[in-house]
């Protein structure tokens, strides 16, 4: 038998790539394993959100996503007699440095993730299968099986499971998986369409539902989403009836070709019923899985693996308590279920027959939407959910005010907003960020602080008003502020949270 690890990842998807990404950069002994014997060739999840390139700059991999994506796309809204463009995230992003929906396909975030951690001298073990996995003294005692029949035994601190929603790490766990299934069936197709406007996403609303053609470039020029008609027979997916439905429902205006890759999936809302269970931790699809409303899935699971990433590599060295990895279910579950709400009532909205829903889409939807577009409040807060910026952890034991809090500015719990303009690019790096404003002379000596805490003096250009003192999660949340030069609330956050502080 192998030395013990720290962490072995079971799922190389993106949310198993990023925690792996994450654990590389503290250097936290590790191994990543997936039972496929390759990564995704498809497309699937074809958009990031904000928020995760924030959250995975400091990895140097945004700026590489950024370049293989499209950031110009627009989206046309098709209506009962008339088409309206939406503008994406033209209001409520002006304190990120991503304002923009990247339209990425999920083949290529993979093969980006794999790259960096290739790079970082870290394999990726496919045809690897966990069959077997039991805690006892102090490790979970875990047997891998290889695609030639051969098995390995190997003992881990830790065991997350990154394997989407049939996740065996959470059956070994005995972690329930509660939802429903949705009785729709969706068709999928990877193709060319003749008859679209280039350069945009286009999203038909009938009364049969909704039908959507997102851009790709690779593996082909546009994936199709659409119901299954009623009535259709089961039947294989094939060019013929996707091209049925786009004449139903685009009257007839696009000519479909060249299909790579078709499919039908059954789309179901479930949530594991805990994150944790001792050594044991879920993410991404094995945590939550739901409607792709709103392109949320492949971005949740991603954050929730930066979440849990730094957390487990600071306790496995011995610079943070155990206590620290209870707060990964604290901040992220609500997180999920907030997700699983979200895209329960959009897809709802757009894919029930109620007769209500069915003339709401057709006869009600092109009079409100005019008048939805033009209340750019609205927009506003409705991108800053969908981008993912509005996530906080304010109710989390791990956020802390301190006295004379400031009178604006992000609060405990918060993301740390780009402001000014850099801000986020300069407290990338790994471990805590101790911001300190305010003129100068109120700061004559830095603080000394722990080796995971690099001080940064913003002077009076910060995002909080006065002289405040604010410390930064190296998953770029605030995890304590407060006003004043008097750092004793400071020095008992990381007396709690980082030993030997």
């Amino acid at each position: 038998m192998t030395a013990p690890l720290d962490v072995l990842v079971v799922g190389a998807g993106p949310t198993g790539l990023a925690l792996a990404t994450q654990l590389r950069a503290y250097d936290t002994p590790f191994r990543i394993v997936d039972r496929s014997l390759d990564r995704a060739r498809e497309s699937r999840a074809p958009a990031i959100q904000p928020r995760t390139l924030e959250a995975l700059a400091g990895h140097g991999i945004a700026d590489d996503l950024v370049g293989r994506g499209s950031t110009t796309v627009r989206l046309r809204l098709h209506l009962r007699g008339r088409v309206l463009p939406v503008p994406l995230f033209d209001v409520g992003c002006d304190d990120t440095p991503y304002p923009f929906l990247l339209f990425l396909p999920q083949s290529e975030t993979e093969a980006v993730l794999s790259a960096r951690l290739a790079e970082r001298d870290v394999t990726v073990e496919r045809g690897t299968e966990l069959v077997g996995a039991r805690p006892e003294g102090g490790y979970v005692t875990c047997r891998l099986r290889r695609a030639d029949g051969a098995e390995e035994t190997v003992r881990a601190r830790y065991v997350v499971g990154c394997d989407g929603a049939h996740s065996t790490v959470r059956a070994r766990a005995g972690i329930a998986f509660e939802g429903y299934a949705y009785p729709q069936t969706f068709l999928l197709a990877d193709l060319e369409a003749d008859g679209l406007e280039p350069g945009c996403a286009h999203t038909f609303m009938t009364a049969a539902g909704m039908l959507f053609f997102f851009p790709l470039g690779t593996p082909a020029t546009w994936r199709m989403i659409a119901m299954r008609p009623a009535g259709a027979p089961a039947e294989e997916v094939t060019l013929g009836l996707l091209q049925r439905i786009a004449d139903d429902w685009t009257t007839g205006g696009v000519a479909l070709r060249d299909p790579v890759w078709t499919t039908s999936f059954r789309l179901h809302n479930r949530g594991a019923t805990r994150y944790r269970k001792g050594p044991f931790f879920l993410a991404g699809d094995a945590a939550h899985i739901h409607s792709p409303a709103g392109g949320q899935g492949m971005n949740t699971g991603i954050q929730d693996a930066l979440n849990l990433g730094w957390k487990l590599a600071h306790v496995c060295r011995g610079a943070a308590p155990e206590e620290l990895l209870a707060t990964y279910e604290a901040e992220r579950a609500p997180v999920g279920r907030h997700v699983r709400r979200l895209t329960d009532r959009a897809f709802i909205v757009g894919t029930g027959g109620n007769p209500v829903l069915r003339m709401a889409r057709t006869h009600l939807a092109p009079r409100v939407a005019p008048l939805v577009l033009r209340a750019t409040g609205l927009r506003a807060r409705l991108f800053r959910t969908v981008s993912e910026l509005a996530v906080h952890y304010r109710r989390s034991p791990a956020s802390t005010t301190g006295p004379n809090r400031p009178g604006g500015g992000p609060r405990a719990g918060d993301r740390l907003p780009d402001v000014p303009r850099g801000l986020q690019r300069r407290t990338a790096g790994a471990g805590y960020h101790l911001l300190l404003t305010g003129p100068h002379h109120r700061w004559p000596q830095p603080p000394s602080a722990h080796e995971l805490v690099t001080v940064h003096r913003l002077g009076t250009d910060s995002p909080w008003p006065g002289v405040t003192h604010a410390l930064v999660r190296p998953d770029g949340h605030v995890g304590y502020v407060a006003g004043g030069t008097d750092l004793t609330g400071l020095r008992a956050y990381l007396a709690r949270w980082l030993l030997s502080a």
